[in-house]
Protein backbone atom coordinates (compact mmCIF):
# COMPACT_ATOMS: atom_id res chain seq x y z
CA UNK A 1 0.00 0.00 0.00
CA UNK A 2 2.79 2.42 0.52
CA UNK A 3 4.85 1.87 -1.94
CA UNK A 4 1.94 1.90 -4.53
CA UNK A 5 1.14 5.84 -2.89
CA UNK A 6 4.74 6.48 -3.28
CA UNK A 7 4.76 5.45 -6.76
CA UNK A 8 1.66 7.50 -7.76
CA UNK A 9 3.00 10.80 -6.35
CA UNK A 10 6.64 10.03 -7.98
CA UNK A 11 4.38 9.63 -11.12
CA UNK A 12 2.34 12.94 -10.51
CA UNK A 13 5.33 14.81 -9.39
CA UNK A 14 7.46 13.70 -12.29
CA UNK A 15 4.54 15.14 -14.59
CA UNK A 16 4.79 18.29 -12.78
CA UNK A 17 8.61 18.98 -13.24
CA UNK A 18 8.58 17.60 -16.93
CA UNK A 19 5.68 18.97 -18.70
CA UNK A 20 5.85 22.30 -20.56
CA UNK A 21 4.33 25.47 -19.19
CA UNK A 22 1.21 25.24 -21.18
CA UNK A 23 -2.06 23.95 -20.65
CA UNK A 24 -0.71 20.83 -19.70
CA UNK A 25 1.43 21.91 -17.58
CA UNK A 26 1.18 19.00 -14.95
CA UNK A 27 -1.10 16.87 -12.85
CA UNK A 28 -0.02 18.06 -9.61
CA UNK A 29 -0.31 22.04 -10.82
CA UNK A 30 -3.92 21.03 -11.96
CA UNK A 31 -4.81 19.61 -9.17
CA UNK A 32 -3.44 22.87 -7.29
CA UNK A 33 -4.57 25.16 -9.04
CA UNK A 34 -8.43 23.93 -8.94
CA UNK A 35 -8.19 22.58 -5.88
CA UNK A 36 -9.57 19.47 -6.48
CA UNK A 37 -8.46 15.64 -7.44
CA UNK A 38 -11.22 14.02 -9.89
CA UNK A 39 -11.12 10.14 -9.44
CA UNK A 40 -12.35 8.16 -12.40
CA UNK A 41 -14.38 5.06 -11.40
CA UNK A 42 -16.40 2.24 -12.41
CA UNK A 43 -19.73 1.34 -12.08
CA UNK A 44 -19.39 -2.50 -11.77
CA UNK A 45 -16.06 -3.90 -11.90
CA UNK A 46 -16.33 -5.80 -8.89
CA UNK A 47 -14.03 -6.13 -6.25
CA UNK A 48 -12.04 -3.34 -7.62
CA UNK A 49 -14.60 0.26 -8.84
CA UNK A 50 -18.40 -0.16 -7.92
CA UNK A 51 -20.99 1.02 -6.73
CA UNK A 52 -22.37 -0.10 -3.31
CA UNK A 53 -26.22 0.09 -2.18
CA UNK A 54 -26.04 3.61 -2.06
CA UNK A 55 -24.41 4.39 -5.46
CA UNK A 56 -21.15 5.38 -4.22
CA UNK A 57 -18.09 4.05 -5.48
CA UNK A 58 -16.28 1.79 -3.49
CA UNK A 59 -14.18 -1.12 -4.26
CA UNK A 60 -10.02 -2.33 -3.56
CA UNK A 61 -8.61 -0.17 -6.51
CA UNK A 62 -10.96 2.57 -4.85
CA UNK A 63 -9.00 2.89 -1.48
CA UNK A 64 -5.86 2.54 -3.06
CA UNK A 65 -6.79 5.88 -5.02
CA UNK A 66 -8.10 7.42 -1.85
CA UNK A 67 -4.84 6.98 -0.02
CA UNK A 68 -3.58 7.96 -2.72
CA UNK A 69 -5.87 11.50 -2.74
CA UNK A 70 -4.65 11.83 1.14
CA UNK A 71 -1.15 11.29 -0.26
CA UNK A 72 -1.51 14.15 -2.39
CA UNK A 73 -3.35 16.14 0.29
CA UNK A 74 -0.18 16.11 2.14
CA UNK A 75 1.94 16.75 -0.61
CA UNK A 76 0.45 19.47 -2.01
CA UNK A 77 -0.37 20.69 1.76
CA UNK A 78 -4.30 20.85 1.11
CA UNK A 79 -5.85 19.27 3.93
CA UNK A 80 -9.03 20.70 2.32
CA UNK A 81 -8.69 19.43 -1.09
CA UNK A 82 -11.95 18.20 -2.48
CA UNK A 83 -12.10 15.05 -4.39
CA UNK A 84 -14.50 14.59 -7.16
CA UNK A 85 -15.68 11.51 -8.37
CA UNK A 86 -16.58 10.66 -12.32
CA UNK A 87 -17.99 7.32 -14.00
CA UNK A 88 -15.94 6.03 -16.49
CA UNK A 89 -16.51 3.04 -18.77
CA UNK A 90 -13.71 0.36 -20.70
CA UNK A 91 -14.10 2.27 -24.04
CA UNK A 92 -13.61 6.13 -22.16
CA UNK A 93 -11.15 5.97 -19.46
CA UNK A 94 -8.02 6.43 -21.08
CA UNK A 95 -9.30 9.33 -23.50
CA UNK A 96 -10.72 10.82 -20.49
CA UNK A 97 -7.03 10.86 -18.90
CA UNK A 98 -5.44 11.63 -21.97
CA UNK A 99 -7.51 14.85 -21.79
CA UNK A 100 -7.77 15.64 -18.27
CA UNK A 101 -11.03 15.14 -17.41
CA UNK A 102 -9.69 12.62 -14.77
CA UNK A 103 -6.46 12.79 -12.78
CA UNK A 104 -6.99 9.08 -11.65
CA UNK A 105 -8.91 6.06 -13.02
CA UNK A 106 -9.13 3.46 -10.46
CA UNK A 107 -10.45 0.30 -11.75
CA UNK A 108 -9.50 -2.86 -13.92
CA UNK A 109 -7.30 -1.72 -16.06
CA UNK A 110 -4.76 -3.70 -17.71
CA UNK A 111 -1.44 -2.52 -17.62
CA UNK A 112 0.42 -2.16 -21.35
CA UNK A 113 3.03 -1.12 -23.43
CA UNK A 114 0.39 0.62 -26.12
CA UNK A 115 -1.08 2.20 -22.83
CA UNK A 116 1.70 3.57 -21.35
CA UNK A 117 2.19 5.79 -24.17
CA UNK A 118 -0.58 8.05 -23.14
CA UNK A 119 -0.67 7.31 -19.73
CA UNK A 120 1.50 5.98 -16.59
CA UNK A 121 0.11 3.67 -14.68
CA UNK A 122 0.99 2.74 -10.83
CA UNK A 123 2.23 -0.78 -9.72
CA UNK A 124 0.89 -3.44 -10.59
CA UNK A 125 -1.78 -4.63 -7.64
CA UNK A 126 -3.18 -7.92 -9.40
CA UNK A 127 -2.96 -10.27 -11.41
CA UNK A 128 -5.65 -12.04 -13.69
CA UNK A 129 -6.12 -13.86 -16.83
CA UNK A 130 -8.23 -13.43 -19.63
CA UNK A 131 -11.15 -16.22 -19.27
CA UNK A 132 -14.97 -16.87 -20.51
CA UNK A 133 -17.95 -17.48 -18.74
CA UNK A 134 -20.57 -19.51 -20.38
CA UNK A 135 -23.82 -21.79 -18.99
CA UNK A 136 -22.21 -25.25 -18.10
CA UNK A 137 -25.32 -26.83 -20.68
CA UNK A 138 -22.60 -24.99 -23.11
CA UNK A 139 -20.04 -27.58 -22.52
CA UNK A 140 -17.45 -25.33 -24.03
CA UNK A 141 -14.12 -26.99 -22.19
CA UNK A 142 -11.71 -26.06 -24.66
CA UNK A 143 -10.84 -23.29 -27.35
CA UNK A 144 -11.93 -25.75 -29.91
CA UNK A 145 -15.79 -25.42 -28.51
CA UNK A 146 -15.65 -21.54 -29.53
CA UNK A 147 -15.66 -22.62 -33.09
CA UNK A 148 -18.30 -20.77 -35.43
CA UNK A 149 -19.63 -19.27 -31.92
CA UNK A 150 -20.87 -15.72 -31.03
CA UNK A 151 -18.45 -14.52 -28.06
CA UNK A 152 -19.14 -11.77 -25.98
CA UNK A 153 -16.78 -9.19 -24.21
CA UNK A 154 -16.54 -5.55 -23.07
CA UNK A 155 -15.56 -2.22 -25.73
CA UNK A 156 -12.50 -0.62 -25.02
CA UNK A 157 -11.11 -3.63 -23.37
CA UNK A 158 -7.88 -5.70 -23.95
CA UNK A 159 -10.10 -9.04 -23.72
CA UNK A 160 -11.65 -8.09 -26.45
CA UNK A 161 -8.43 -7.22 -28.67
CA UNK A 162 -7.19 -10.15 -27.78
CA UNK A 163 -9.70 -12.33 -28.79
CA UNK A 164 -9.93 -10.73 -32.18
CA UNK A 165 -6.33 -11.36 -32.45
CA UNK A 166 -6.79 -14.93 -31.55
CA UNK A 167 -9.33 -15.66 -33.57
CA UNK A 168 -7.41 -13.87 -36.90
CA UNK A 169 -4.47 -15.63 -35.82
CA UNK A 170 -6.45 -19.49 -35.34
CA UNK A 171 -8.32 -18.97 -38.95
CA UNK A 172 -10.41 -22.71 -38.36
CA UNK A 173 -11.77 -20.87 -35.21
CA UNK A 174 -14.28 -18.45 -36.96
CA UNK A 175 -15.81 -16.72 -33.59
CA UNK A 176 -18.31 -14.25 -34.15
CA UNK A 177 -16.76 -11.56 -31.28
CA UNK A 178 -19.21 -8.95 -30.68
CA UNK A 179 -18.89 -6.04 -28.32
CA UNK A 180 -20.84 -4.28 -25.08
CA UNK A 181 -21.10 -1.82 -23.33
CA UNK A 182 -20.20 -2.73 -19.93
CA UNK A 183 -19.51 -6.31 -18.09
CA UNK A 184 -22.78 -6.40 -17.06
CA UNK A 185 -24.38 -6.12 -20.24
CA UNK A 186 -22.04 -8.74 -21.68
CA UNK A 187 -22.78 -11.03 -18.86
CA UNK A 188 -26.78 -10.50 -19.56
CA UNK A 189 -25.99 -11.50 -23.43
CA UNK A 190 -24.74 -15.04 -22.13
CA UNK A 191 -27.41 -15.03 -19.91
CA UNK A 192 -30.41 -14.90 -22.77
CA UNK A 193 -28.30 -16.54 -25.37
CA UNK A 194 -27.28 -13.78 -27.21
CA UNK A 195 -23.79 -14.78 -27.01
CA UNK A 196 -22.90 -18.68 -25.64
CA UNK A 197 -19.73 -16.74 -23.71
CA UNK A 198 -17.83 -14.08 -22.05
CA UNK A 199 -13.86 -13.38 -22.42
CA UNK A 200 -13.00 -10.70 -19.75
CA UNK A 201 -10.93 -10.79 -16.59
CA UNK A 202 -11.49 -13.95 -14.29
CA UNK A 203 -12.29 -12.02 -10.62
CA UNK A 204 -14.91 -9.99 -13.07
CA UNK A 205 -16.08 -12.92 -14.35
CA UNK A 206 -16.22 -14.80 -11.18
CA UNK A 207 -18.20 -11.51 -9.62
CA UNK A 208 -20.93 -11.31 -12.48
CA UNK A 209 -21.52 -14.91 -11.96
CA UNK A 210 -21.76 -14.98 -8.02
CA UNK A 211 -24.51 -11.99 -8.43
CA UNK A 212 -26.88 -13.86 -11.04
CA UNK A 213 -30.00 -15.81 -10.41
CA UNK A 214 -28.79 -18.76 -10.85
CA UNK A 215 -24.48 -19.27 -9.87
CA UNK A 216 -24.36 -22.59 -10.28
CA UNK A 217 -25.51 -22.49 -13.85
CA UNK A 218 -22.07 -20.67 -15.00
CA UNK A 219 -18.69 -22.19 -15.24
CA UNK A 220 -15.49 -20.57 -16.08
CA UNK A 221 -12.88 -21.70 -18.39
CA UNK A 222 -10.30 -23.86 -16.80
CA UNK A 223 -8.11 -22.61 -20.39
CA UNK A 224 -6.65 -19.53 -19.73
CA UNK A 225 -6.30 -17.18 -22.59
CA UNK A 226 -3.58 -14.45 -21.40
CA UNK A 227 -2.81 -12.83 -18.24
CA UNK A 228 -3.31 -9.36 -16.90
CA UNK A 229 -1.70 -7.07 -15.04
CA UNK A 230 -4.23 -5.06 -13.36
CA UNK A 231 -2.89 -1.24 -12.12
CA UNK A 232 -4.80 2.05 -11.68
CA UNK A 233 -3.84 4.65 -14.14
CA UNK A 234 -2.47 8.02 -13.86
CA UNK A 235 -1.09 11.06 -14.89
CA UNK A 236 -1.44 11.58 -18.60
CA UNK A 237 2.12 11.37 -20.44
CA UNK A 238 2.32 14.82 -21.61
CA UNK A 239 6.04 14.93 -22.31
CA UNK A 240 5.89 12.16 -23.93
CA UNK A 241 8.57 12.71 -25.67
CA UNK A 242 10.72 13.64 -23.32
CA UNK A 243 10.17 10.25 -21.32
CA UNK A 244 12.51 7.69 -20.61
CA UNK A 245 12.28 4.76 -21.68
CA UNK A 246 11.31 3.12 -18.08
CA UNK A 247 8.80 4.78 -15.91
CA UNK A 248 9.39 7.20 -13.30
CA UNK A 249 9.78 4.65 -10.25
Amino acid sequence: MIRSVQSILAVLAAVALAAPLSAQEGTLKKIKDSGSITIGHRDASIPFSYYDDQQKPVGYAMDLCLRIADAVKTELKMPKLEIKYQLVTSANRIPLMANGTIDLECGSTTNNLERQKTVWFTITHFVTANRWVAKKSANLNKLGDLKGKTIVSTAGTTNIKQMTELNAAQTNLGMNIISANGHPEAFQMVETGRAVAFAMDDILLYSLAAQSRNPGDYAISTRRLRWSLTASCCAKTTWRSRRSSTPPW
